[in-house]
């Protein structure tokens, strides 16, 4: 870690004013994205991400964030404290200026922060402007300052409060409850984001304190490895390693600070995370792609070198460069240019040119250095190679032009008439028993229905070739009409509703999760654009002479009970196949009064998970799970 450095670079006139408050308040979605859960965790992020500036240009060494009753946030640093002296532009306390004030902060000129998100400033003002109650306090210049604000509004001038022998800055802040939907904080959410950062920025102390319950919970951060130790943490237990020796570098090239990391696993999947300025950049971009330009031409020109290839055979794809790869790219950037509100691409050309030299050199110095791993990071690709070009015969076999169009959709598919896919619905249902009662009581119209047998094929580790093999994931992926892998076309769907439906029990909940594993793998952007829904069956139907209501919930269930006096009958719906037709059509599958579940990427990423743990091959993190859980299961039904 960088040694503390003096603050005489960082002063009111650093604070650089573009314009007021009040615009955040009216559009809130336009600074945070949502005012639903995510943008409730933003605010943490924003107030985090001005300490990790500190961090990242060497004068913090410890963050901590603390959940307090009352839906309050507490996030502290050692870094130099935001100024307090008069700005010269607005003759307030530069303090007020960087927190009552839009775009007014220490990274829009000057030379305070060589590298930064680009929201420091702005990032705590928009905190402020969306806080029913917010309380700044610094310690700089041997003393202590404070000002509260209501709303943006500070309540006070910034005034000392005595003496000090440290530095940093506190914020305090309550989110206002008429701006937000829900306010409740996610100890999860939040830990893997400061886990995230803690990774990031190697040498930095971050903790977080939840002081909510009866006795306050802590966790703590610190990684001297940096992506070295990102990637081993992505990695856990879930695969098994190819090989002994990680890549790894971390070199300043062309003004670019450069991290890179990444080790090879059986896994047929990649998984690539990409950063600028410690901000996770989703959707990649410039650093991202001069990584996998310097991976796919290093590794070819070692596989020649060394005759893995011949000189008659074609160069490996990046395609075949990537699968089973773990890596993560961090770039450190002067100017960083984000493209879209949410930052989730770099554009900044320098980058790719830098990363590409970079990771190129280390790449070549590390195959001839670790010859063994070598070997077997290339016995991955051939293996990859000839897999892609397998599973390419089987596609052009099963996919054809035909068969795309509808002309061969499988028989079991009961389709509806209409050829709008902005009204048509699939629903995707659990055996031939529920599947005849929805083929029975669906709106033929608009509705249509594919019942698959049985528990379909487990697609975490299975190539494309295998799993088109499997009758049931064929028929599926016949009805979607997107294709798959790189002939997808989001474009060809043919329903913009999918619905999947299953029993309530165990099997139901398995076979459930399978179909989410192949929509994360395989169709990502059926989930992303909002396609992909779950049914939510009833669990019970109280039933008093010719009344009847039905329940989806315990609590429901006795809410009707009592409604009918405890005079109801209760019948318990163990599978869709009990359902009539008419009663499967009022409950689940009329659209005036079913309740559906929309899937998001973190739904879906969350049960691929789950159950690569449960199902995978790794035993070893099946067994801690089982352990770690077995005391939560109070009824077991077997």
């Amino acid at each position: 870690m960088v040694p503390k450095k003096s603050d005489s670079s960082y002063s009111a006139k650093d604070i650089y004013v573009l314009e007021g408050l009040e615009p955040v308040r009216k559009r809130p979605g336009m600074y945070i994205g949502s005012t639903g859960v995510d943008g409730l965790h933003h605010l943490i992020w924003e107030i985090v991400d001005n300490s990790i500036d500190e961090a990242m240009s060497g004068y913090a060494k410890n963050i901590t964030v603390e959940l307090l009753k009352d839906d309050m946030v507490t996030v502290t640093d050692d870094g130099r404290g935001i100024p307090v002296d008069i700005h010269p532009k607005t003759k307030k306390s530069a303090l007020e200026t960087a927190l009552c004030t839009l775009h007014a902060g220490g990274k829009f000129g000057g030379e305070s922060y060589k590298v930064s998100g680009g929201l420091h400033g702005v990032g705590v003002s928009v905190v402020n402007a969306l806080s029913t109650w917010m309380k700044a306090e610094v310690h700089r210049d041997g003393g202590a300052f404070t000002q509260e604000y209501k709303q943006g509004k500070p309540q006070y001038n910034v005034k000392k409060t005595g003496k000090s022998d440290r530095t940093g800055t506190i914020i305090t802040f309550k989110p206002d409850a008429t701006i937000f939907q829900k306010i409740e904080f996610d100890t999860k959410r939040i830990l893997d984001h400061l886990r995230q950062q803690a990774f990031l920025t190697k040498g930095v102390r971050i903790e977080m304190v939840d002081k909510r319950g009866d006795e306050p919970s802590y966790y703590g951060f610190y990684f001297e490895g940096g992506l070295h130790s990102f990637i081993q943490y992505l990695v856990g237990e879930r695969t098994t390693v190819l090989h002994d020796h990680p890549f790894y570098c971390h070199v300043n090239a062309e003004g670019v600070d450069i991290e890179a990391a990444f080790i090879y696993t059986d896994d047929v999947e990649s998984k690539e995370m990409s950063f600028a300025n410690n901000i996770y950049t989703s959707d990649g971009g410039m650093h991202l792609t001069g990584f996998r330009t310097a991976l796919t031409r290093t590794l070819n020109d070692y596989a020649r070198k060394e005759k893995y290839i011949k000189e008659s055979e074609e160069n490996l794809t990046g395609e075949d460069m990537r699968e089973g790869l773990v890596a993560a790219i961090s770039v450190k950037i002067r100017e960083p240019q984000f493209e879209g509100q949410t930052k989730a691409r770099l554009g900044n050309p320098e980058a790719r040119t830098a990363v590409d030299t970079a990771v190129s050199d280390a790449l070549k110095e590390y195959l001839e250095r670790y010859g063994n791993d070598a070997r077997k990071i290339l016995e991955k690709n051939l293996l990859a190679a000839k897999a892609r070009k397998a599973a390419k015969a089987a596609k052009d076999t099963v996919l054809r032009k035909g068969a795309l169009e509808g002309l061969t959709l499988p028989g079991k598919l009961a389709d509806c008439s209409s050829r709008k896919p902005e009204e048509s619905e699939l629903f995707i249902v659990e055996g031939d028993s529920a599947g005849g009662s929805c083929k029975q009581g669906r709106d033929r119209r608009i509705q249509a229905v594919l019942p698959l047998k049985g528990k379909i094929l487990n697609v975490e580790k299975a190539h494309v070739d295998k799993m088109l093999a499997n009758n049931e994931i064929r028929s599926l992926v016949i009805a979607l009409g997107t294709a798959i892998s790189e002939q997808f076309d989001i474009t060809k769907l043919r329903y913009h509703k999918i619905i999947i439906m299953t029993d309530a029990d165990v099997d139901g909940a398995h076979i459930r999760t399978l179909l989410l594993t192949l929509f994360y793998r395989y169709f990502p952007l059926v989930i992303e654009k909002g396609h992909l829904c779950i049914a939510q069956p009833p669990l019970y139907r109280v039933q008093r002479g010719k009344e009847a209501k039905y329940a989806y919930s315990e609590k429901e269930r006795d809410e009707a009970v009592r409604g009918f006096k405890g005079e109801g009958t209760i019948q318990r719906y163990k599978g869709l196949g009990e359902m009539n037709p008419e009663q499967l059509w009022e409950t689940t599958m009329d659209p005036a009064r079913r309740m559906l579940k929309r899937v998001t990427v973190a739904d879906a990423e969350e049960a691929d998970k789950m159950f690569d743990i449960l199902m995978g091959e790794v035993v070893e993190s099946r067994k801690n799970f089982i352990q770690a859980h077995a005391v939560a299961v109070k009824n077991l039904d077997i």
